[in-house]
């Protein structure tokens, strides 16, 4: 438990061997993505059981996320395979062109609305940014272009428009279908990709409790034009996540390190967790040790105050998935380790308040950091004075004690909070204050002599209630 950021797993092929997911969890994954742009169904709800499996036999409690595919904007086929674009010849995409029947000048595309989003003049990215185009005209289904930046180009291939402005719903009929698939196989978290306002957040919210759902759910923020609108689709989401892939593409290299500080800081000011995604480790997919490029990567998002790192195709299909995991872990205590006190106060100070259990927060991760306390215990019913006491960067450890376990899995994405079961045999508060001290000394997480603080509500197992902050030396 010296580790306070915690990992993100994508599950796939290289993780199926039983074996080989219990080593990834033993290394340290605390929350497993599965992707469903990939495979069936059946995979995930195997996967997801299997998960649930290794997780109890091992006494862990492990969230998953279901990432929803979102609207790929793609390419269609080639007939003979990949073509190569040259730098300044002619190229184009048509969305009434076969689907198979693609040439070196000219491809189908898969998204319909394409002509009616694009004008002369617009700067097309395909293949993640590899290959640049720019629009010379539009004219019905097709779209003429010039290539700026040539390359390789193969089937399927994704589509950016730079700056954004596609118009695309966030969610698909595959998203809402999907959707519902991973209520039923018990998802804590249900990520949805592409949104561009708190109104795509609010619908996927309305759907999945129209499917009796509680997971947390997760903005993808992925497009330019969900910038503008960042605190109000924060507000809407329950979990954050730095999406850089594409979002990299949209805005462009230079201005993605900024932004990515920015939504951090964002979400965790507006107590929400927050991921940060893609290509964090991906020299591993192929090798058994990361490049320093990718350690400092690492570093900065778990100095920038990120809740969680997330590995995609470096777990998923990877050949090295558990030394990826063992090596990401190092990264982050390292970081963690070298840290300035400073700057943990600055955040701290910083910060402003209105509700009772947010001040409470504040008020124990202060006392507690000046009386070098050993330990933070919060009674939580749903974790949020765990999050919140989290939100304050403290070093020491915040032990959420709670009998659900939904609230422990979702728990296991919070920086700096470690879940721990824990159902009072008593309603009597003082009572239950004294099991929760026996349960942590029972896991020698605390010792006769540590000084604790401890966060409960008046009536034990209310939800939300949290409203006092107790000092307690542990005998």
């Amino acid at each position: 438990m010296t580790r306070r950021t915690k990992i993100l797993a994508t599950l796939g092929p290289a993780t199926d061997d039983p074996a080989v997911l219990k080593r990834l969890l033993m290394a340290g994954v605390d929350v497993v993505r599965l992707n469903y742009s990939h495979g069936k169904a059946a995979d995930h709800a195997r996967r997801a059981a299997a998960v649930r499996a290794v997780a109890h036999e091992l006494g862990y409690d492990i969230g998953i996320l279901a990432d929803l595919q979102g609207p790929k904007i793609r390419i269609e086929s080639f007939a003979d395979g990949p073509v190569e674009l040259i730098e300044g010849a002619a190229f184009a995409l048509d969305t009434a062109h076969p689907s198979d029947a693609g040439t070196v000048d000219i491809v189908g595309c898969a998204y319909p609305e394409l002509p009616s989003d694009t004008a002369a003049g617009d700067i097309l990215l395909l293949n993640d940014g590899a290959i640049t185009l720019r629009v010379t005209a539009v004219t019905g289904t097709r779209i003429d272009t010039v290539v700026v930046l040539g390359g390789t180009l193969s089937n399927r291939k994704g589509i950016n428009k730079q700056g954004g402005g596609l118009s695309a719903a966030a969610l698909t009929d595959k998203d809402r279908e999907d959707l519902v698939h991973a209520i039923s196989i018990g998802a804590d978290f249900i990520a949805v990709s592409f949104p561009r306002s708190a109104a795509d957040m609010d619908e996927a919210r309305a759907l999945m409790i129209a499917a009796g759902g509680s997971a947390a759910l997760v903005s993808k923020i992925e497009r330019a034009e969900a910038l503008p609108n960042l605190d109000e689709i924060i507000a809407a989401s329950d979990v954050v996540m730095v999406a850089r892939g594409d979002l990299g593409v949209e805005i462009g290299d230079a201005e993605l390190p900024g932004w990515q500080k920015k939504i951090i800081a964002a979400s965790r000011e507006a107590n929400r967790m927050v991921i940060t995604a893609t290509q964090m480790m991906e020299s591993m997919i192929v090798n058994p040790i990361p490049t320093r490029a990718e350690v400092l990567d690492v570093a900065n998002a778990v100095m920038d105050g990120t809740d969680a790192v997330m590995l995609s195709a470096e777990t998923a299909t990877g050949r090295w998935p558990v030394k990826t995991i063992e090596a990401m872990a190092r990264v982050c205590v390292g970081a963690e380790r070298s840290m300035p006190q400073k700057e943990r106060a600055r955040r701290t100070l910083g910060r402003h308040f209105e509700r009772v259990d947010e001040a409470v927060a504040m008020a124990t991760t202060w006392t507690a950091q000046h009386m070098h306390a050993k330990a933070i215990v919060a009674l939580t019913e749903s974790g949020s004075t765990a999050l919140m006491v989290s939100r304050t960067d403290t070093t020491i450890p915040v032990y959420a004690l709670t009998r659900h376990e939904r609230t422990r899995r979702k728990m296991a994405m919070c920086r700096g909070v470690y879940p721990v079961a824990f159902d009072p045999s008593v309603s009597d508060a003082m009572l239950a204050e004294r099991e929760a001290i026996e349960s942590l000394k029972y896991r020698k997480v605390i010792n006769p002599g540590d000084r604790v603080l401890l966060t409960r509500g008046d009536l034990t197992g209310a939800l939300g209630g949290t409203n006092s902050m107790k000092i307690v030396t542990v005998v």
